[in-house]
């Protein structure tokens, strides 16, 4: 791609263009640290155009639709993707640093997303009350208009799909600001949903700052529910700034998941997948189980297991498919090397580290997975989301001591618990306050069919599933006096 096609990013109202400004911002490859391309740099007026094009699709033929059509459109947008998935996991790569398989993958849950959805967009029913004798009353869930969507750069192409996907189910009308660091892919999709047939103002992009035309989408007045994805400390911003016009926020914000080992846990299943969980995408993943409790009596054996694991783990550039490749951008480079540098500082131990090639390209942003342990229960690789492949490891006395330091955070998002005691896998997981348990396993292919959000710091509402589909309507109530 060329800088003169992706300076025209902004998708608004059926049409390509540049920012109203004609400023643009620089498109960064990871792997590298040099300048591939350039993204239109939007801003309050590109927004605003945005919103009102979404209004008027509302308003107009995408409103108008059946359930039925809906859902059709739906599923020629999933097609549409699978043949032009890998052309879009190369562009995600190249635009996100991460391995190329991992990016099919990604790739492969786009297309489930619209799938599953275009199975929902007729399914989503009401109900009826009994009533006074004389009324008829039905309870209908109806969208709510236009909603707004701000996605991260880890994950581009899966959380526009789990973003819009169910937003469009239901019949909304919607405007997705992509992060300045990953819009590429997000922008190519635009293009497909306009080859699949998805009328004017049914989906609009605006690329550029979140400070700027993230910001602007937070807190335009038109926007119905306003979906984020991001740091607690940004998702604090974004929902003040929805407030101002009372727009409903859903929120995910970050984990600190905690995987909980006990000394019966079968480590040949357990291992592996605790070594994925921190390294898939760079460790750059909400749900990363970035902390590991591990049962006294079986720290040593399952700590070795994790080092010897963690010895095999390539670093590489993406196009070579390593297990890791480069972080986002200089600035989450430094963040995780930062929490690396104070770990050490504090004297605590590197009990694993994969090796690092000496010819990756000097200005790539690459870190190399490390366990540490083992970590105090304060400290703060225990406690504060790292976003980077490194393991914090946990000793942990009997299972009361264990569901205390699993719930020790402020987040609440996802935990695994490894164990072939039926009865404790029960007890364990009811006692989380998490928002997903995984017994002897750790995320399922996706599961885009699984409600997903989390507690406390980790945020609000629920995507996914079924679920997502009701944060995205809301309830009209018709009473009828027919006597």
């Amino acid at each position: 791609m060329t800088v003169s096609t992706l300076a025209r990013t902004l998708f608004v109202n059926g049409e390509f263009e540049p920012a109203a400004s004609g400023d643009t911002l620089p498109v960064i490859d990871p792997a590298t640290g040099s300048t591939i391309g350039a993204i239109s740099a939007g801003g309050a007026h590109d927004v605003d155009r945005a919103v009102r094009g979404a209004t008027a699709a509302f308003e107009g033929e995408w409103g108008r639709l059946g359930a039925a059509d809906r859902g059709r459109l739906l599923a020629r947008f999933s097609a549409t993707i699978a043949q032009h998935a890998e052309r879009l996991a190369q562009i995600e790569s190249l635009d996100t640093g991460k391995p190329i398989s991992q990016a099919r993958a990604d790739l492969a849950a786009t297309v489930r997303y619209f799938e599953y959805y275009a199975g929902g967009a007729d399914k989503l029913h009401g109900d009826t009350i009994p009533y006074l004798p004389g009324f008829a009353v039905q309870v209908l869930r109806v969208p709510v208009g236009v909603t707004g969507h701000i996605i991260p750069w880890n994950y581009p192409t899966q959380m526009f799909a789990r973003s819009l996907a169910p937003s469009l189910a239901v019949g909304n009308a919607t405007v997705i600001k992509p992060s300045e660091d990953a819009s590429q892919s997000i922008v190519e999709l635009a293009k497909l949903a306009s080859e699949a047939g998805f009328p004017a103002g049914a989906i609009n992009v605006v690329t550029g700052l979140g400070e700027t035309a993230g910001d602007a989408l937070a807190r335009h007045p038109g926007v119905d529910v306003l979906g984020f994805t991001g740091s607690p400390e940004v998702g604090t911003l974004v929902q003040a700034a929805a407030a101002q016009h009372h727009a409903r926020c859903i929120l995910e914000l970050g984990g600190k998941s905690a995987q909980i080992v006990f000394a019966d846990a079968d480590l040949d299943a357990a291992v592996p997948a605790i070594v994925r969980a921190i390294v898939q995408n760079g460790g750059q993943t909400c749900s990363a189980g970035s902390r590991v409790l591990i049962e006294a009596s079986a720290f040593e054996r399952v700590t070795e297991r994790l080092a010897a694991a963690f010895a095999l783990l390539r670093v590489g550039l993406p196009s070579t498919d390593p297990d890791v490749g480069p972080l986002i951008n200089g600035a989450q480079f430094a963040r995780v090397r930062g929490y690396v540098d104070r770990a050490k500082r504090d004297a605590v131990a590197v009990l694993a580290r994969s090796a690092r090639p000496d010819d990756l390209p000097a200005g790539g942003f690459y870190v190399e997975p490390m366990l540490f342990g083992p970590v105090h229960e304060r400290h703060e690789l225990a406690c504060e989301e790292v976003f980077g492949p490194v393991l914090s490891a946990l000793g942990f006395a009997d299972e009361r001591d264990a569901i205390r330091l699993a719930n020790a955070t402020q987040y609440g998002l996802v935990a695994g618990v490894w164990t072939e005691n039926g009865s404790r896998q029960t007890r364990v997981s009811r006692a989380l306050r998490v928002g997903q348990v995984f017994i002897n396993c750790y995320g399922a292919g996706g599961g885009i069919e699984l409600p997903f959000g989390g507690f406390r710091k980790s945020g609000h509402g629920r995507g996914k599933g079924f679920a997502a589909m009701h944060e995205f309507s809301t309830l009209q109530t018709i009473t009828q006096k027919f006597a």
